[in-house]
C-alpha cells in the first residue's frame, strides 16, 4: 500500500461509506486504501462507491475462490455463491479434461478451473464485448481461450461431443424481478447477464437444448439456479436427454443442477 493513511483520513473514509449505506464500510475502506495511490485517487474512489458503483468495479477486481479476478465497469461481478458452482466443476474435472464456461462474464469460472486442475483445455464465451475483454485478461494468461458470441455459437466446432465439463452461469432472474435487484446490480451490470426471461429459465433451456451435442459421453452440464426454480430447471433439462441432480450449499445459499449425458 503506497498511500500513507492518517487516523483521521481512515475515519473520514469509513464515515463517508457508512453514510452512503455501505453495510461493510470498514472492510470496503480497507479495499479502497489498498487500491489508491494518492489521496485524490482515494477521494475519487470513495465518491464512485458512494454513488452506488459496486466496490469491485471501483477497485477493478473481485475476490473469488482464492483468486483476484479482474472486473471492469459494466461487467457482471462474480458472486460468492457461484463459488459453489465452480467448486462442483473443479471436483468433476480431471487433468487434461475439456471444459467450457458459457456466459463466462469476467471469466471467473474458467480462471479457477485452470488454476485448480492441471492440464485442462478451457474455452469460454460471452455475448457482451466488455465481458469478453475482461475474461481474456483472466483466462488467457492461464492458458484458456475466450470467444465473443451467443452461447455455443462462437466455440470451435471441433469441441462437439468432446466437452467433459460444461459450466453455464446463465442469467436466471425473472424479467419482472430485475427491478427488485439491488441498485449495484440493476444499474451497473449488463441486463443480459441478469434477465433470464419470464420465469428466469429461458437461457437455461437454450443451453440444455444443445448441451448433449457438445458433451462427451458421461460429460456434465452444471448450471446455477435458485432453490425455487430448481424443479422447473430439472424438468427442462430432463427433456433434453440429460440426467439431472440438484446439489445445494446452505452456507452459500447456492443451488446447482448437475446433469450428465448418458
Amino acid at each position: 500500500m503506497s498511500l500513507d493513511l492518517s487516523c483521521s483520513l481512515r475515519s473520514t473514509t469509513v464515515a463517508r461509506l457508512r453514510a452512503a449505506g455501505c453495510v461493510f464500510a470498514e472492510d470496503e475502506a480497507e479495499l479502497l486504501f489498498s487500491a489508491a495511490h494518492t489521496t485524490d485517487e482515494l477521494d475519487s474512489m470513495v465518491d464512485r462507491r458512494a454513488a452506488g458503483l459496486p466496490i469491485e468495479h471501483v477497485v477493478g477486481w473481485a475476490a473469488f475462490s482464492g483468486l483476484r479476478i479482474a472486473v471492469d465497469p459494466g461487467v457482471f461481478v462474480p458472486r460468492r455463491r457461484t463459488e459453489f458452482l465452480v467448486g462442483q466443476a473443479v471436483r468433476l474435472a480431471r487433468p487434461g479434461a475439456v471444459c467450457v464456461d458459457l456466459c463466462c462474464g469476467s471469466g471467473a469460472a474458467g480462471a479457477v478451473l485452470l488454476s485448480a486442475v492441471e492440464g485442462l483445455d478451457v474455452y469460454a464465451s460471452d455475448i457482451e464485448p466488455a465481458a469478453v475483454r475482461c475474461a481474456r485478461r483472466n483466462v488467457e494468461p492461464r492458458g484458456g481461450r475466450v470467444y465473443e458470441g451467443d452461447l455455443f455459437a462462437p466455440l470451435p466446432r471441433s469441441l462437439r461431443g468432446r466437452v467433459d465439463v460444461l459450466v453455464a452461469n446463465v442469467p436466471y432472474v425473472p424479467t419482472r424481478e430485475v427491478g427488485l435487484l439491488p441498485p449495484e446490480a440493476r444499474d451497473h451490470e449488463p441486463l443480459v447477464a441478469l434477465d433470464g426471461g419470464a420465469d428466469g429459465l429461458d437461457v437455461l433451456r437454450r443451453v440444455a437444448a444443445e448441451a448433449a451435442d457438445w458433451l462427451a459421453p458421461g460429460g456434465r452440464l452444471l448450471v446455477e439456479t435458485s432453490e425455487r426454480q430448481a424443479a422447473d430447471a430439472v424438468e427442462a433439462i430432463t427433456g433434453c436427454g440429460l440426467t439431472p441432480q440438484v446439489v445445494t450449499s446452505r452456507e452459500l445459499y447456492a443451488t446447482v443442477v448437475v446433469s450428465t449425458r448418458p
